[in-house]
């Protein structure tokens, strides 16, 4: 499978056609990790890995999305605005056997509040929903992490229940809201 950008993904935004989701090349690595260091303290507060990430760490991330997108274990995608990587949304992987799959996601700071992200994940769930015939897609996110709550909540996504210091982010452990929504409901 061969997928250089998400069917259906192109102008994300309405009133942004410019933003399209991607997936990443080597070439992309200086320009990624850029807006991770930019970013670094924003990131660092709900991802385990941002408050460390090297441009070498970029890099090898950029290559390990290769060999997902290769075992046929879903893909990530960088969030283009205008030429420029202001984020990332993509699959943790798939569950096959049980038609499954989560997703995550982040943006950089500035980019926030115009509908980029919540688009973003929409395009996602369609094609996990309509090219795969998965069954059901989940998203956690950090409870006090209003921000990354909101987009399943815009979704429709039912909150399922609270995983108890599910991550440990910095020196602190974060309690996880889980969200999923079904085939059965996308759409409605």
């Amino acid at each position: 499978m061969t997928i250089r950008s998400v069917p259906g993904s192109e102008g994300i935004s309405d009133h942004h056609p410019r933003f399209r989701l991607r997936i990443l090349e080597d070439s992309d690595a200086e320009d990624l990790y850029s807006v991770v260091d930019a970013n670094r303290d924003h990131l660092a507060r709900w991802l385990p890995w941002a408050a460390g990430q090297t441009l070498e760490d970029t890099l090898t991330f950029i290559r390990s999305t290769r060999v997902q997108l290769a075992n046929n274990d879903g893909f990530q995608t960088a969030i283009v605005d205008d030429g420029r990587i202001i984020g990332m949304v993509g699959f943790h992987g798939v569950s096959w056997g049980h038609r499954s799959t989560t997703i995550g996601y982040w943006l950089a700071e500035a980019a926030q509040g115009r509908g980029t992200m919540t688009r973003a994940v929409r395009a996602l769930a369609d094609h996990a929903f309509t090219v795969w015939q998965l069954n059901r897609i989940e998203i956690r996110a950090g409870v006090d992490n209003r921000r990354s709550r909101s987009i399943p909540e815009r979704l429709g996504f039912r909150q399922e229940g609270v995983l108890r210091k599910a991550e440990l982010v910095g020196n602190r452990y974060v309690d996880h809201v889980v969200y999923a929504t079904l085939a059965s409901d996308w759409g409605r």
